[in-house]
């Protein structure tokens, strides 16, 4: 049976810079509230690349109540103790390059293209983000060029908004395992929804995993069921883990 469900933000909640489809979100949290008194109904939360106001903002919506995961792997928040726990990988070391990359960034990439601006927020990754697909694939390509070499620690991620360069045992793999640990829920009782390159850490190791329609296509060929786009995608997925589990309970 599954017992979590999890789901990316941008590309599945909804598209960036684009206002959800509000009545899909009420029934994802509606859901996720019965979650509370029916077994068959997994618990939701949230892993996303975005920094914690971002992500703990978005898990209001959605009336999440246990840990959820923000900057990938980076940091863990709990509602109900109000604690942010971060990855224990998040050295000063990784933090030293934390802010050179940062440094290198904001001179180079944030200045030469214009409307890009830096999550100011993150504390264990460095990204950037830009409303123009065709600047941020120019600009993935200069993060590639730079940061692999100079920052074998880290791993560098793109959407069609962002850029993301996140410590390499701090990714959606890595804290959706801590998460799990956190629950003493196992890998095989998850369900995960997500995107982009930076969800295929997390999507390689759960039970089932999803991926909505406006996903990467490599994305898409990797997981176990393609749904509607974004906010769509995520109820259907939540609907569709339900019924699985019933059909379970019912054998």
């Amino acid at each position: 049976m599954i017992k979590l469900f999890i789901t990316d933000l941008d590309g599945c909640i909804s598209h960036p810079f684009v206002s959800p489809n509000w009545e899909a979100v009420t029934k994802i949290k509606e859901l996720n509230q019965r979650s509370r008194e029916v077994e068959e109904i997994p618990a939701l939360t949230i892993c996303s690349g975005r920094p914690f106001p971002y992500v703990e903002c978005v898990a209001q919506w959605l009336d999440v109540n246990i840990p959820m995961v923000f900057e990938s792997g980076g940091g863990m928040y709990d509602f109900n103790t109000n604690e942010i726990t971060w990855n224990p990988h998040f050295n000063d070391e990784a933090k030293a390059a934390v802010a050179e990359i940062q440094d290198w960034i904001n001179g180079t990439l944030v200045k030469n293209y214009k409307g890009t601006y830096p999550e100011f927020a993150k504390y264990t990754d460095v990204g950037l983000v830009n409303p123009d697909p065709s600047k941020v694939a120019l600009m993935h390509q200069e993060v590639l060029n730079y940061v692999p070499e100079r920052y074998p620690m880290f791993e560098v991620h793109a959407t069609d908004i962002s850029v993301n360069i996140i410590l390499k045992k701090a990714n959606k793999g890595v804290g959706i395992r801590l998460l799990c640990e956190l629950l003493e829920i196992d890998l095989n009782e998850v369900a995960y929804i997500g995107d982009s390159s930076g969800d295929m850490p997390g999507l390689e190791i759960v039970g089932k995993s999803f991926a909505p329609l406006n996903a990467k296509s490599f994305v898409k060929d990797a997981v176990d069921y393609v749904t509607k786009e974004t906010t769509e995608g995520v109820l259907e997925t939540y609907e569709e883990i339900i019924a699985y589990n019933k059909s379970l309970v019912s054998a």
